[in-house]
């Protein structure tokens, strides 16, 4: 009878180690492998804001603000509280007089008072003969990181239904007149 525990144990043991050595080793396997890019693009965004004084060459323009600010000049407190609309050029390079491809079509608004922050939607629209259609991205814009992503949400044409990450960084900023953004995309679903 003894014997019979003994072996009851020890097989009850081995089962357990075994069993823990399987979950262990699973635990280091990924799950999935991460899928690669289907598409890979960079552009440039050039935005220059109306401040009163250049209409010729704004870009964009506040259409609302706080009652503390107005629609001329972004508000103090991180700008919070003003929306901005726009229709920019978009490049292959960063030079704001180089031939646009299309143009960055949408709107901003400032959303914290405690860091300077915003949330965009806008598309990408292109009319050329490299690309026809359009890209659509939303998301949250931490504006002081080096870096940071939002999601393409979708497109047309060339980009019909696309999917994937847009990874901005400002390539430059003067004031608060002109900023241009640079947008490295990674798509991963492409049709």
């Amino acid at each position: 009878m003894e014997k019979v525990m003994k072996e009851k144990r020890l097989s009850s043991i081995l089962f357990i180690v075994v069993f823990l050595c399987g979950s262990t080793s699973m635990a280091h396997k990924p799950f999935r492998q991460l899928p690669q890019p289907c598409n890979h693009l960079v552009f440039y965004f050039h935005d220059v804001i109306y401040n009163g004084e250049n209409a010729g060459n704004a870009t964009s323009a506040i259409v609302a603000a706080p009652s503390w600010g107005n629609r001329t000049i972004l508000s103090g407190l991180n700008h919070f509280g003003d929306m901005v609309v726009f229709d920019d050029p978009i490049t292959l390079d960063n030079n704001l007089h180089s031939r646009p491809v299309g143009r960055a079509q949408g709107m901003f608004f400032y959303d914290k008072k405690e860091i300077f922050t915003a949330w965009v939607a806008f598309s990408f629209v292109f009319n050329s003969t490299n690309h026809k259609g359009s890209i659509d991205f939303v998301g949250a814009d931490i504006l002081m990181n080096k870096t940071r992503d939002i999601s393409v949400i979708g497109g047309t044409g060339d980009f019909f239904m696309t999917r994937g990450i847009a990874t901005l960084s400002t390539d430059a900023m003067e004031g608060e007149v002109y900023f241009r953004l640079r947008v490295d995309i990674n798509l991963y679903e492409c049709y």
